[in-house]
């Protein structure tokens, strides 16, 4: 009888530990959901991915993130409840990386993919000379984050790493940018030579010399080649000269026209829809959000009566599913308001092309025309969200 009553006792006791665990787990996971979206809601720009799991009386935390303020938080609470855990979160970057936690584009376009693999889905490119923050390695991959601080997965291949210091010593050199859609760099002094790459729009590179009719310049990586002058200006005389207004929206934006239409494209080789108008705006001086449904989330709002009014040239234009019954407005599609007398506006589906909202235009796109969801400004509007490359760095180590 006396076993018997130790032996309920102490599944008594067990019982309450682990109901006590599992309050303290579930308690624990709402915190989590309410820190995350506070300080990481958009998974693509942010990463606060924290597991808990009850092990011999004791909370263990896994997983990873981005935002240290936001786990210093979580630990605080953990603390404050008196919760014995362990804590084996990984903050990144971390020891994974090394010292080498920045990278800078070495090909003409890197392929930024959703996961560790050449199979997986296309995210975003980045371009030659782009700087990058590496955050994480999985064999020869490496998790990165752009300049509109977009984190996906590159193969290694595709980039040079470095060392806050080799960073800013690349800095320090005089830089141009390559201004034409796509052309190429060369082994010598002739257009006929050897070719050391391709590269395109946005790609950077270091000068070395001047040599006439061509630039000397240096990749990442130590290679040299030369680049006609007529297809690069210094990249500070570019960002200095550069008019960016919206006649030039609209002439950039041009230039693309017919480039096919590429899920995660960047680039003028091809692009998805606001991949384009990144590209447009890119070569106007600034870096906007990756996505349409993070770009309409920036900039001012204009023609919230949906009419098509007191838009101007170079706004960009929102479609998709309006918020009903409950649901939230989905962005799936944007464009840039173009108007010209005929409601024109410019973007990538299957191609980048020219429509109208006007149903007398011979380019009258219906089925957009019916989704609209609205318009932003970006030209002339101070917003966090849009970076203007001639007030600040893109990466700072």
């Amino acid at each position: 009888m006396k076993s018997f009553k130790i032996a309920f006792v102490l599944l008594f006791t067990i019982l309450i530990s682990c109901k006590d665990a599992s309050n303290s787990i579930s308690e624990l996971e709402t915190i989590h959901s309410d820190l995350k979206q506070q300080f990481a809601p958009d998974k693509r720009v942010e990463i606060f991915d924290i597991k808990f799991n009850n092990l011999n009386k004791q909370v263990v935390l896994k997983g990873e993130t981005t935002t240290k303020k936001a786990f210093d938080l979580l630990i605080e609470n953990l603390e404050k409840k008196n919760i014995s855990f362990k804590n084996e979160v990984r903050i990144l970057p971390d020891s994974a990386v090394g010292n080498k936690k920045y990278a800078l584009g070495n090909n003409s376009v890197i392929n930024i993919r959703s996961n560790p693999r050449h199979s997986a889905e296309l995210g975003t490119q980045g371009l030659l000379g782009m700087e990058l923050k590496v955050l994480d390695k999985k064999g020869s991959w490496y998790r990165v984050q752009t300049p509109d601080n977009y984190i996906s997965w590159v193969d290694g291949g595709g980039i040079e790493r470095m060392t806050a210091l080799e960073l800013q010593t690349w800095n320090q050199k005089n830089k141009l940018i390559y201004t034409e859609n796509f052309g190429f760099v060369y082994e010598e002094k002739d257009s006929k030579s050897t070719r050391v790459s391709d590269i395109s729009f946005g790609g950077i590179l270091a000068i070395k010399k001047d040599h006439g009719s061509f630039y000397e310049a240096e990749y990442p990586d130590g290679r040299v080649g030369y680049i006609k002058k007529t297809e690069a200006v210094l990249y500070n005389s570019w960002l200095k000269n550069n008019p960016s207004n919206a006649d030039f929206i609209e002439t950039s934006a041009k230039t693309m026209l017919g480039v096919p239409y590429l899920w995660g494209g960047t680039s003028p080789k091809g692009n998805d829809c606001s991949g384009f108008t990144k590209t447009v705006y890119l070569m106007n001086g600034f870096v906007i959000p990756r996505d349409a449904s993070q770009q309409v989330h920036a900039g001012k709002v204009v023609d919230k009566e949906l009419k098509f009014e007191g838009l101007e040239k170079g706004d960009l234009m929102f479609f998709g599913t309006p918020a009903k019954n409950g649901k939230k407005m989905r962005v799936t599609h944007v464009g840039i308001w173009l108007g010209n007398g005929k409601g024109e506006f410019i973007h990538s589906a299957s191609n980048v092309h020219l429509s109208s909202v006007n149903e007398n235009e011979k380019h009258y796109d219906k089925f957009n025309t019916n989704r609209y969801l609205g318009s932003r400004r970006y030209l002339g509007v101070k917003d966090d969200k849009i970076i203007d490359l001639r007030e600040s760095l893109v990466v700072k180590p």
